[in-house]
């Protein structure tokens, strides 16, 4: 993970059309140039020129697949917040960006949180992961855990 310095970041202006366009990407971000022109209403050349646009301002970070865990074996979904030293805060967060297991990782309001999802196997990888990557590194303080029980929605998308 890489700390930028404090910026203003410069904000890009979309449009409505624009806005169709990734609420169709967000439906499926395997349609064709040619098929999304098609919902949109515009040439095939005119959506992919948006869209490269759209990527190569930020808007559009990447495309991915989204992956059911559970389908392929991994059953503990956690949510963590971890208290650290100020001093380690960014080389804990440094160092928990490596992790296989840490989907997402955030520095929160608070006394130095770092609020951090994880995916495992099961119980015991979890416990594996705590005893032996989180609970060694310096400056950890305290580590509060919740386990996910059921999923009703995940953000996918946002709104615009």
């Amino acid at each position: 993970m890489q700390t930028k310095p404090f910026e203003e970041t410069s904000t890009i202006e979309i449009d409505d059309i624009d806005r169709k366009i990734i609420a169709e990407l967000n439906i499926n971000g395997r349609i064709s140039y040619t098929d999304l022109a098609k919902e949109i209403g515009l040439s095939r050349v005119a959506v992919q020129s948006r869209i490269n646009a759209l990527m190569d301002g930020g808007v559009i970070e990447r495309f991915t697949a989204v992956i059911n865990p559970e389908r392929i074996g991994i059953h503990v979904s956690a949510f963590f917040n971890v208290e650290v030293e100020p001093k380690h805060l960014h080389a804990v967060a440094d160092q928990l960006s490596t992790e296989p297991f840490v989907t997402s990782l955030y520095h929160m309001t608070g006394p130095s949180k770092l609020h951090m999802h994880g995916l495992f196997r099961n119980n015991q990888e979890m416990e594996h992961f705590l005893k032996e990557k989180l609970y060694t590194l310096p400056g950890i303080m305290s580590v509060d855990c919740q386990v996910l029980i059921n999923r009703y929605k995940s953000r996918m998308g946002m709104r615009l």
